[in-house]
């Protein structure tokens, strides 16, 4: 690979990295695999006793959700985190470092990927779509969060590189079969274990490849149909039963059942049929240019019609039927964006190349090169932004870091409400004294009696509405004061995002410096970033317009009467 070509896909994982230290937190989606892969790096797997030991030690069992969901991923994070654990030095480095194994692994298939955008539409195309990818918002912000997507999300990546390789290669050599056994074969693996709408771009991809390109059924499509689901449920109820300690158990298979079946996903909401393509999709794709213009480009251009359909009718079936589902999230569908990107990239590729020939083209190619300023400008913007949604776990942080026990034997009890829970408070930024090591919990009266802090996520509300429940507690993390029974005090309040507003000339800006810069770390900074951009550029740039950033109290830090929050 050219050492220019290396730097153009080396912005990709560069940027999942800086997203990744810039927004460290997690919210509620991403709950699961994070608590289970804390779990498992923490207590590890027992041999012996095993519902006692989930039952005192991992959070699925305290919280199971509304259906089960697997274990594979928090079990292959854990695994591939584990040897370079003892290098952290607290728990929530940790969490830093699983995700940042996630975002490495999406890094690798991206960056594969982005070689086989290069070997399919040439070498520009290649570097247009590191440009294109790198800049994008979504893809590169989640790329690194446990959502049970983005573990799906490295297989199918991996998938429509196979499946490029194979488009590249001619028919009679062994490269295509093997690459469309090989996609098929992944796709099928992920939606049994990790994502079950893959099913539905399993099937699209199938009908295309068997109708334009005449694959066999007995040497491609069953056995790579056959390996995927067999291997993929041998994994999925073998572990996942131990897990879950329920034989036999497919997650996925109930999560569909429960989901679509029963139609409870409708209860998150109902979207109209178009939303994935006249909303999810250009929010993913970020850069309007890529399907207003580069993605219409490479089907006019003959040299790269036929590879951008052969990606673009399977995919878009896949979007399309799954629109016809009431409930739709952007991320049902983010298995689509690399493929999106990579036909844009021939586009742009097609336009880039020609900028020389006519006044038309070198137009088009200044609107390239300023749309990718635009999208990474924008995605800089919006990483700032998802910065500020995270109070639970910037409050949680801020306690420990501001209170300090006198002695060992202290014992403090901190009560997160739901908002907490949801905004990023998870189990590695909880603070224990002492090891918790494998070894200490299998005696898990002898550990707990260790920790000095000890932490409640009671949800019933009426034992919320019992005074006597309240008295145990010495700090609180609550989003509002009011709701919270007994004699308390307001030790800290963290800010976050409130919202967007346009300021009229000679309109005052409300952005709370004073209070912004009592709260912690990410709010403190942006607002503080922000205010000296508008003393600069309000007047000079905008006329006196200007875009402002609120900051909201989100969480209230409690303390109880006669205690204190000590400055570390």
């Amino acid at each position: 690979m050219a050492r220019l070509e290396l730097v153009f896909y080396l912005l990709i994982p560069t940027f999942i990295f800086v997203h990744l230290f810039v927004s460290p937190y997690t919210k509620v989606e991403e709950s699961f695999n994070i608590q289970a892969t804390h779990d498992i790096i923490v207590h590890g797997v027992p041999f012996e006793n095993a519902d006692q030991f989930f039952t005192a030690n991992y959070d699925h069992v305290a919280f199971p959700g509304s259906v089960p969901r697997t274990f594979m991923g928090a079990l292959l994070l854990s695994g591939l985190s584990r040897p370079f654990v003892g290098f952290m030095a607290s728990y929530d480095q940790v969490q830093l470092l699983v995700r940042g194994v996630l975002g490495g692994l999406n890094s690798l298939a991206l960056i594969a990927f982005s070689r086989s955008v290069q070997k399919s539409f040439g070498t520009s195309a290649g570097i247009w779509y590191a440009l294109f990818q790198a800049s994008q918002f979504h893809v590169i912000y989640y790329a690194s969060r446990t959502l049970p997507n983005m573990f799906a999300f490295f297989l199918s990546t991996m998938a429509f590189r196979s499946l490029l390789n194979a488009h590249a290669a001619p028919w009679n050599s062994i490269v295509a079969p093997k690459g469309y056994r090989l996609t098929l074969y992944l796709l099928t693996f992920a939606g049994v274990v990790l994502r079950s709408e893959l099913a539905i771009l399993v099937g699209t991809l199938t009908v295309y490849l068997f109708v334009t390109r005449r694959i066999s059924i007995l040497k491609i499509i069953l056995p790579a149909g056959l390996a995927g689901a067999i291997i993929g449920l041998l994994c999925t109820v073998t572990i996942d039963s131990y897990f879950w300690q329920s034989v036999p158990l497919w997650p996925e298979w109930i999560a569909f059942y429960y989901n679509t079946i029963l139609g409870h996903s409708a209860d998150w909401g109902v979207s109209p049929w178009h939303h994935y393509f006249a909303n999810a999709i250009p929010r993913l794709l970020l850069n309007p240019i890529t399907y207003l213009l580069c993605i219409p480009m490479a089907l006019l251009n003959a040299a790269t019609r036929q590879r951008s359909l052969d990606l673009l009718i399977p995919i878009l079936s896949f979007v399309g039927l799954y629109s016809l589902l009431p409930h739709k999230e952007w991320r049902f569908i983010i298995y689509v964006i690399p493929g999106l990107t990579a036909t844009a990239a021939a586009g742009a590729s097609w336009i880039w190349t020609r900028r020389a020939k006519s006044i038309i083209y070198a137009f088009l190619s200044l609107a390239l090169v300023a749309s990718i300023v635009f999208s990474f400008t924008a995605s800089t913007a919006l990483l700032a932004i998802s910065s500020l949604n995270y109070p639970g776990a910037e409050g949680l942080e801020y306690l420990h870091t501001h209170y300090h026990p006198t002695t060992n034997d202290t014992r403090i009890h901190v009560y997160l409400d739901n908002l907490a829970c949801q905004t990023g408070v998870t189990r590695f930024l909880e603070n224990h004294h002492g090891a918790e090591t494998v070894v200490d919990v299998l005696e898990a009266q002898q550990t707990l009696a260790k920790r000095t802090w000890t932490y409640d996520k009671t949800e019933d509300p009426k034992v919320l509405l019992d005074p006597i429940f309240w008295r145990q507690f010495d700090f609180v993390l609550a989003e509002g004061p009011e709701r919270i029974i007994g004699a308390w005090e307001i030790g800290h309040v963290v800010y976050g995002f409130g919202g967007v507003s346009i300021l009229e000339p000679g309109e005052e800006s409300e952005t709370r410096l004073k209070t912004a810069a009592d709260a912690f770390k990410w709010p403190n900074r942006v607002a503080a970033i922000w205010k000296r951009v508008e003393g600069f550029a309000r007047e000079r740039v905008m006329r006196g317009w200007w875009v402002e950033l609120r900051l909201d109290p989100k969480i209230y830090v409690l303390v109880r009467e006669g205690m204190s929050i000590e400055s570390s």
